[in-house]
Order: C-alpha cells, then sequence, then structure tokens
C-alpha cells in the first residue's frame, strides 16, 4: 500500500452528524472523495438530501437519516438505521453542537445545562451506541471540539466549559476503547460557516484575522481534512489526541467584553 492509499476510506462506512451544512457537509464530502459510504444525520432533511447528492455524485452511497441528536431515541434509530441499511459503522463523525458566546450572568442554568448535553452528552451517546460496530471494524471516531475548550476567555463559560469537556471525553474512551477503536478530536478555530456568519461583521473579522498567527480564517476544508487524516488508515497508530486545526491560534479570536470592564 501506498503511501497516499493510507488517507483512502474504500469499504468503510461513516456516520457524520451535522451534515447538512459547513463542516459535517465539507466532511462528508472529503470521506465520499475519499471511498466512504456516508450516513448523513442533522436535523433538516432538506440540506440532508443536497449533502447526500453530492456525495452520490462522488460514487458513494449516502443514506439521509434526519435526526435531532438532543433526541436519545432518534440518535438509537440513527445507530441502527446505518447498520440495517448500509450494514457496517467503521467511522463516527461527532459534528453536531455549538452555542454562541454569551456572557455567564447573562447564561440561565438551563442553557449551561443545554450546552453541555448538546457538545458532549451527544457525542458519549451515538459513540457508545455505537462502539460494538466500530470494534468489530477496527474504527474510528473524530470528535469536533474547538479552540474555545483549549483556554479560558470571556463569554464562553458555557461554549468553552462543554468543549472543554469532550476534549477530555475524547481522551478517556482512547484509553477505554483501545486498541480496537481509535478515539480523536481537533480542536477547531473560527471557520467560515452558517454559525460563524451570525455573527461576523467586516469588523469583527478583521479583528479576528488579525488575532489569528495564520492571518485568515479557517475553510471548511482545512478541517475536513483533519477529521479525513485522524478517520483514515494513515493515523492508525493515532489516538487520544486533539489535532489543532485553528491557524495557530492559543485561544478564542473573537475579543469579548469582561463581565465588570474591559475587553479579554
Amino acid at each position: 500500500m501506498g503511501i497516499l492509499d493510507r488517507f483512502r476510506l474504500d469499504g468503510r462506512v461513516a456516520i457524520v452528524t451535522g451534515a447538512g451544512k459547513g463542516i459535517g457537509a465539507g466532511t462528508a464530502r472529503a470521506f465520499a472523495e475519499a471511498g466512504a459510504d456516508l450516513v448523513l444525520a442533522a436535523r433538516t432533511q432538506s440540506d440532508l438530501e443536497v449533502v447526500a447528492e453530492e456525495v452520490r455524485a462522488l460514487g458513494r452511497r449516502a443514506l439521509v437519516c434526519p435526526t435531532d441528536v438532543m433526541d436519545s431515541a432518534q440518535v438509537e434509530a440513527l445507530a441502527a438505521q446505518a447498520v440495517a441499511e448500509l450494514g457496517r459503522i467503521d467511522i463516527v463523525v461527532n459534528n453536531a453542537g455549538g452555542f454562541p458566546p454569551k456572557p455567564a450572568l447573562a447564561t440561565s442554568t438551563d442553557e449551561f445545562e443545554s450546552a453541555f448535553r448538546f457538545n458532549v452528552g451527544t457525542a458519549f451517546r451515538l459513540t457508545t451506541l455505537c462502539a460494538e460496530q466500530l470494534a468489530q471494524h477496527n474504527g474510528s471516531v473524530v470528535n469536533i471540539s474547538s479552540v474555545a475548550g483549549l483556554a479560558p476567555a470571556p463569554c464562553f463559560a458555557a461554549y468553552g466549559t462543554a468543549k472543554a469537556a469532550l476534549t477530555f471525553l475524547t481522551r478517556q474512551m482512547a484509553q477505554e476503547f483501545a486498541p480496537k477503536i481509535r478515539v480523536n478530536g481537533i480542536a477547531v478555530g473560527s471557520t467560515k460557516t452558517d454559525a460563524l456568519n451570525t455573527v461576523l461583521t467586516d469588523e469583527i473579522e478583521q479583528a479576528m484575522v488579525e488575532l489569528t498567527p495564520m492571518a485568515r480564517l479557517g475553510e471548511v476544508e482545512d478541517v475536513a481534512l483533519g477529521a479525513l487524516y485522524l478517520a483514515s488508515p494513515a493515523a492508525a497508530y493515532v489516538t487520544g489526541e486533539i489535532l489543532a486545526v485553528n491557524g495557530g491560534l492559543e485561544r478564542t479570536n473573537m475579543p469579548m467584553p469582561r463581565a465588570f470592564g474591559g475587553v479579554g
């Protein structure tokens, strides 16, 4: 097998959550180009159908599974349908997640707990549901975390804490599931997606770029390439790692107000 062949995913089946747009959609396309069949999960079926057509155009199978990952029954159905329709599960990409920057004093307990469940609990649930299948095929899990989970910053009490927990969960599961399943994560930086666009203005983007060592925001393909590496045989000796795909950021690059004055 040549070096580049080790990045192939031929014959493998990958579940990608949050696959309708952004990083999830980009990762699905990358995996399909590398030879994988895709199980596409997100809440909006119309978004999934668009990605599915792109996957099929690359000659791969695509199973559309409208799923709210916050609903345990739907997540169980997702895992079961993947096996029933495509016969196996080799890769799980836990990409669904998020929570907007918000001052801690303006964040309710319910919001905090919901952010934790959305970013950590859902990844835990899907991974454990797929674990038996993954173990049979020396599978791989890729958790999409964030630079916000690496270093503290104002207004990221909910999201940053949740992503920090996801990062630690990644390392925990890597230890528990080795050597049959590899579990890795990606510490994503500010990446051009619809989610970021909801808060992005020219002024904010310029400030973020100036705070990023690589002097640009990330592209979806940057993250998708990292996910492809971690999911593929090219990373066969890599587990429990958090790959930084964030332009060299050591912390979030969105200046936010401190609770009692100043900007951090």
